[in-house]
């Protein structure tokens, strides 16, 4: 059985994650969740180009190792920026709201847009904004941008789980509650 997502029944995406345990063998796959194929930004009409939308707000550095044989930033880097924004999200929105936040949590559907090249030496600021909230998931809205432009933006979906299990959770109140501070205009 193959990892990633799967068309399933009704229009709605499973997804397949591979535990693995503590030294590194793995354990199992399993579905973690069900979604439905909606686009919360297309819904929400949120533009992710747009600086005003963003809830939280990192900054990063461009390191000479992100510079690709043309010059610019490559998409792997990019990639870690957003990361950075998501982290960003959870020290600044949902610290102390539970033990071990880091854990439980996984991104199932990472979709990103390159709009413009990076130049190095940059520093970069990633805006994140929660786009909905389900029973036991979340869509974020992510921009990376670079003095004046939006040098990229992606959408994500991340679903709160039990590590010891591997199956999905509802969202805990307080995790919902900030991520609901987190939330687009409507």
């Amino acid at each position: 059985m193959g990892e990633g997502a799967n068309i399933g029944v009704e229009g709605r995406l499973v997804f397949l994650v591979r535990l693995f345990s503590r030294d590194g063998s793995s354990r199992a796959v399993r579905r973690l969740c069900c979604a439905a194929m909606t686009d919360p930004v297309k819904d929400s009409g949120i533009d992710l180009t747009d600086r005003g939308v963003y809830a939280v707000w990192a900054r990063d550095i461009v390191r000479y190792r992100d510079i690709d044989p043309n010059g610019h930033v490559n998409n792997g880097a990019v990639n870690q920026f957003f990361e950075d924004g998501r982290i960003g999200l959870r020290d600044q929105r949902m610290a102390g709201v539970q033990p071990n936040l880091l854990t439980g949590f996984a991104v199932v559907n990472f979709n990103a847009t390159y709009r413009a090249p990076i130049s190095y030496p940059a520093e970069v600021e990633i805006g994140t904004v929660v786009l909905k909230i389900g029973g036991s998931s979340f869509h974020l809205g992510q921009g990376v941008f670079h003095e004046d432009r939006c040098a990229a933006t992606a959408t994500v979906i991340q679903v709160y789980f039990d590590p010891t299990t591997g199956k999905s959770n509802t969202l805990p109140d307080p995790v919902r509650a900030a991520l609901e501070g987190a939330m687009g205009p409507a």
